[in-house]
Order: structure tokens, then C-alpha cells, then sequence
């Protein structure tokens, strides 16, 4: 299927501890931006969708109305909010897109936002456990990491010990993180660091370590897209040559919660409409919001078989000069995770790596790369496929 919208420009803000209070300043910051670097003028916008997780971590809601406070010059542009776990930034995206292909708009501007450090920790973690179904799975210790401490578990339980692969997979993304100015966390911690239980690097939760969980960002990330017509006269522009989407059941008891299978279907999807397959990808930006998660996405993939993600890691196969790179960027682990703005920051890492543009996360000669976020543990899962074309 040939997909009209295109990546025309884009912007992001340092992922951390931000010094804006609420999420206007960061939708301020990388909204004009966006614009800027497509060489669109606000007057050109036809709609604005804003991907925000919210859930509590700012008082304010109705955050599409944001948008005019930020920019002002969008005040009276239609605007609307998405909202999907930590697959939000994506669903904007792709919500964005159909506007584009529905003919509603010519011009959309995508925003992620997400400020999540102005609350205590453990208030934190209460509330990005709303992204997992609470009558069941509510009483999680350490909130998120709970849950996929358990799925940690499950797999050592069926497939043998394999946290020496998970520390891998944390060191390749923060040695990846040290050359994204954009991250979070610059700091190189190796294999050793990340493999060893001490005061610096605890226990989270059942085998997870500090170092397998992704960090608690602000950030924000935004997207112009803009319909094949209108592409063709800016400089830049990145095609969707697949997007797909595939759900699974909330809650982990009605499922295998180590296959991961929505996301196998998701790959397959995005696969089988690109016309390719996965060895005819330069790169991938996949969701590590726990390190565990991107060993299992490796087998979602179709890298390794089920149950031999470890293997991947193990030998190096998704290292920066391996068969597939994975996570140029440091990930979400090293990157950094503002919910709302995680899946807008993927689709701009691989862009600018086709734009060649990644500066030091650059992979030599990138033509193809694919996005994989998803919301919750693997409940709402998407597959992008991108490509220059122009």
C-alpha cells in the first residue's frame, strides 16, 4: 500500500530533568522548532495531535488545548490529544498520518510531550502501573519494573538464567546513548557494572537491576508530516513504507507473557507490507523500556527463536557494527522515556539516520529503518518501516 504521509521535519529536546514546570515550555520548544526545520509556517497547519500518557504526573488536563498556549499562532488550529500507554507518541503519529491519507489535512503537526519528574518516585511508579490491567496485576511491587520483573522471571523459569545477556543488552545502549546528545544519561557503564549487583546497581525487581529499567524523563519530540504533493517541494522527507498495528490481551494471564505475540504479529504486518524482510533493514529502534523487553523483541522480531533472544545480544548481532543495529540512540535505557514522547523520538532517530544526520549515531549508508513501541507489556504494539524519498 502506498503510504502518502511523509516525515518533513522534526525537533527534539534533551530528554532528563527539565526545567520547564508544565508541558507547555516543552511543546513550545520543539514545536517552533519542528516547523522551523521543515521550512512550514504555522499558518500552514491544518491540525496538531498531541501524544501525552499524563495519567497524573502534571494536574492539567485537556492537553491538546496546550498547543495554543505554547504556539500561539495554533490557537485556532483543530487539535486533539492521543493517549496510549507508552505507545502514545506513536499512536499520534499514525493518527497524523491518516488525517493525511483521509485528505483532511495536507500539513499535521505531531507533538510528544511528557513531564514526569516533578512527582516523588513512588508516586511514579503507581502511576505508569495504570499502564497494566490493575485488577489483576495492581499489587505489583516497584510498579512497571514489578511487571516485567515477573516476566523476567517466567522466562529464566522456562528458558534458563540468561542476566548476563540482559547486562549486555544495558551496556550496548548506554556505550549507544554516549553519542546521542539528546540522552539522558551519558554515562558508558559496561558489561561489568551492569552485570553485578551492588549499592549503585540494585535489585528493582525479581532478577531486574537498576541498570535493566529505563530511566524516569521529561522530554518532548515533534513531527511535521505533510502529504506526498507538498513533500516533494521541502527538503526533507521520510515515507512510512509500512505502519502497522496489532493488540493483544490486557492482562498477562490470558496470554504467554513471554512471546510477546502481538508484537510478532505487528513485525509481520509491517514486513509484509514493506515487501521485505528483516536482514533488509539497516537499523531498529526498539522499546527497551526494561532490557528484558528488548531481549523478548528480538524474538518478536524474528532474529531468534523463541527463547534464544540471548543469543542476539550474546553475540553481538545487534551491536552498533553487528547484523541488525539496534538502538543507535541508547534506547529508551540511555535515551530516556517521556512516555507521551517516546514513539515521536523513535521515528526521529531513524529519520535522521536516513537523512543522514545522526551525527555520531550515524550508521553508515542507512536507507532502511524500523520503529517497534508499544504500550504496556506488549498490549498495543507498532511496526514502522521508513524510508527516504527525497
Amino acid at each position: 500500500m502506498h503510504m502518502q504521509a511523509r516525515m518533513v521535519g522534526w525537533a527534539h529536546s534533551v530528554f532528563g530533568k527539565s526545567q520547564h514546570p508544565g508541558l507547555e515550555g516543552l511543546i513550545a520548544e520543539v514545536g517552533a522548532a519542528a516547523l522551523a526545520h521543515a521550512g512550514v509556517d504555522a499558518a500552514d497547519v491544518d491540525c496538531v495531535v498531541l501524544g501525552s500518557f499524563n495519567g497524573g504526573f502534571v494536574r492539567q488536563g485537556f492537553e491538546a488545548a496546550l498547543i495554543g498556549v505554547a504556539l500561539p499562532a495554533l490557537a485556532r488550529v483543530p487539535a486533539l490529544r492521543c493517549e496510549n500507554a507508552c505507545a502514545t507518541g506513536t499512536a499520534a503519529l499514525y493518527a497524523g498520518c491518516d488525517m493525511i491519507e483521509a485528505r483532511r489535512a495536507r500539513i499535521v503537526l505531531v507533538v510528544g510531550v511528557e513531564k514526569m519528574t516533578a512527582l516523588p518516585s513512588a508516586e511514579v511508579g503507581d502511576l505508569l502501573l495504570r499502564g497494566s490491567y490493575l485488577p489483576e496485576e495492581g499489587a505489583a511491587v516497584a510498579g512497571f519494573a514489578g511487571i516485567f520483573g515477573q516476566i523476567a522471571e517466567a522466562y529464566f523459569a522456562r528458558h534458563g538464567d540468561h542476566g548476563d545477556a540482559l547486562a549486555m543488552i544495558a551496556a550496548k545502549n548506554h556505550a549507544n546513548g554516549m553519542n546521542n546528545p539528546y540522552a539522558h544519561m551519558h554515562k558508558d557503564l559496561g558489561f561489568n557494572f551492569c552485570n553485578t549487583v551492588s549499592e549503585r546497581n540494585p535489585r528493582v525487581a525479581g532478577p531486574l537491576r537498576r541498570t535493566d529499567c529505563a530511566p524516569v524523563s521529561d522530554g518532548a519530540a515533534a513531527v511535521v508530516l505533510a502529504e506526498a504533493g507538498v513533500a516533494s517541494c521541502l527538503h526533507r522527507a521520510i515515507g512510512f513504507r509500512a505502519r502497522a498495528q496489532a493488540n493483544d490481551a490486557f492482562p498477562l494471564s490470558r496470554r504467554d507473557p513471554i512471546r510477546f505475540d502481538g508484537a510478532h504479529r505487528a513485525w509481520q504486518a509491517g514486513l509484509a507490507v514493506a515487501g521485505i524482510r528483516l536482514q533488509d533493514l539497516d537499523l531498529v529502534e526498539t522499546h527497551d523500556c526494561f532490557s528484558i523487553a528488548e531481549m523478548i523483541e528480538y524474538e518478536a522480531m524474528g532474529l531468534c527463536l523463541p527463547g534464544e533472544g540471548w543469543r542476539a545480544a550474546r553475540e553481538g548481532w545487534t551491536a552498533r557494527d553487528g547484523l541488525l543495529p539496534v538502538n543507535l540512540s541508547g534506547g529508551l535505557k540511555a535515551r530516556g522515556h517521556p512516555v507521551g514522547a517516546t514513539g515521536v523520538s523513535m521515528h526521529i532517530m531513524v529519520a535522521m539516520q536516513l537523512m543522514h544526520e545522526a551525527g555520531a549515531m550515524q550508521h553508515p549508508g542507512a536507507e532502511l529503518g524500523a520503529v517497534f513501541n508499544m504500550g504496556g507489556a506488549a498490549v498495543a504494539n507498532y511496526v514502522s518501516v521508513l524510508q527516504r524519498t527525497a
